[in-house]
């Protein structure tokens, strides 16, 4: 295992830890899980918003969600990691949707806008896929795991993983490939 690894799969129980501190309200673990994770976060939203002021906004709404929530967040179903970097992604998607491109539409439209919000049903199925899906990508090895988890919440290239493992690009592409391969056989059977 590289050193990267390590270094992610220590993170992810150091957060796994201290978002059970941060249910139980205790501010040290909460400052300490900003100082682990803003980065981190930041760097999902950016991805989504494309504009730093507006990722540091949700940021924030992320964190102020967290410490309201982090009592919700359940060990056994996903990493606190995961679970973080779904929260902000979900927000920074949100963001997107209510930027000004809506806010100009004139109100006579609302009548005949749509609903977007997500039915109870379908909120329930996307709950049990990605139990599915957590389930599956525990079942990769630790460096398929976390090469895919990063191009997926960082938006890491193949290059930028490669040089993030110190590892060949070819390797690289080939373990991600690989990776996604056995997640589809997984989330198939």
């Amino acid at each position: 295992m590289h050193a990267s690894s390590l270094a992610q799969d220590s993170l992810a129980e150091q957060v796994d830890q201290l978002l059970v501190r941060v249910a139980q309200y205790d501010q040290a673990a909460f400052e300490a899980l900003y100082r682990a994770t803003a980065g981190l976060l930041l760097g999902i939203c950016l991805r989504i918003l494309k504009d730093r002021a507006e990722a540091e906004d949700v940021v924030q709404e992320v964190f102020v969600s967290v410490w309201a929530k982090a009592a919700q967040f359940d060990p056994q179903r996903a990493k606190g990691t995961t679970w973080i970097g779904s929260i902000a992604r979900h927000r920074a998607i949100d963001r997107v949707r209510s930027l000004p491109a809506g806010i100009s539409a004139p109100i006579e439209l609302a009548d005949t806008t749509a609903d977007t919000a997500p039915s109870p049903p379908s909120i329930v199925e996307n709950r049990a896929e990605r139990v599915r899906l957590d389930e599956c990508m525990e079942q990769l090895d630790g460096r398929r795991q976390s090469l895919i988890r990063t191009a997926f919440y960082e938006g890491a290239t193949y290059d930028e993983l490669a040089q993030r493992s110190g590892s060949p690009l070819g390797s690289v592409k080939s373990w991600i490939r690989r990776g996604l391969l056995q997640l589809k056989a997984c989330l198939e059977s």
